[in-house]
């Protein structure tokens, strides 16, 4: 993985949001979202955008774009390339660890992901079982949590902030859903937030981030 996009807050960081971006897009593209949350200028919150590698992704013709992981096959189920998931689920790991190697503890992080980036961060939550501050899975599913919720069992109760569109034709509600009844039914506190929008994301939406992080993070 190439080095991620960091913004710093004002003041030493006691807290961190790690945000994945989704298939095409680069870790710049939720930066303007920092801004529009509106958090107090004296916050503590360090902001980290990793970027997914480009390579070919079978569904659009084999052509390169940044993606976290490759998409072999829209229907009946969405088959994605595991290796590749795994692979980004690791980057993940790896950057929670450096994390709390800068004194970080795993309540005070929030890991969050859009579309591809989302699924990333529900399946190295799952796998690792982290005790974190929260997850906000946007406009996103679950491939991999099938296999992941049945192999841990008692995970941390974590709150995972869900937002989807209900006009979204490239990820249906419905795959969203599906997710958050996994997780409701193993235990997580979870909370779905349906917005009238397509793929992407809206001003009400970016305001129930912005109260959901400031409740999470105590800021």
């Amino acid at each position: 993985m190439t080095t991620p996009h960091i913004i710093e807050p004002n003041r030493p960081a006691t807290a961190c949001v790690i945000w994945l971006h989704g298939l095409g897009a680069d870790c710049f593209d939720f930066v303007p979202v920092v801004e529009m949350l509106g958090l107090p200028a004296n916050h503590s919150v360090r902001f980290i955008f990793p970027q997914a590698p480009s390579r070919p992704v079978t569904i659009n013709g084999g052509l390169p774009m940044p993606c976290w992981y490759d998409i072999l096959g829209m229907s009946p189920a969405r088959a994605i390339n595991h290796e590749h998931m795994q692979s980004a689920a690791d980057s993940i790991k790896d950057l929670v660890e450096a994390q709390l190697a800068d004194g970080i503890a795993l309540n005070r992080i929030i890991l969050a992901g859009f579309s591809q980036g989302g699924a990333v961060v529900l399946h190295a939550a799952a796998e690792n079982q982290w005790p974190l501050g929260g997850l906000m899975a946007l406009s996103t599913y679950g491939p991999t949590l099938d296999t992941l919720l049945e192999d841990n069992n008692n995970p941390p109760a974590l709150d995972i902030f869900f937002a989807h569109g209900r006009h979204d034709d490239m990820v249906r509600p419905s795959m969203g859903r599906e997710a958050f009844e996994r997780l409701q039914a193993v235990g997580h506190r979870v909370s779905w937030h349906e917005y009238a929008m397509a793929h992407e994301v809206c001003p009400a939406e970016i305001n129930d981030i912005r109260l959901w992080i400031n409740q999470q993070l105590d800021i």
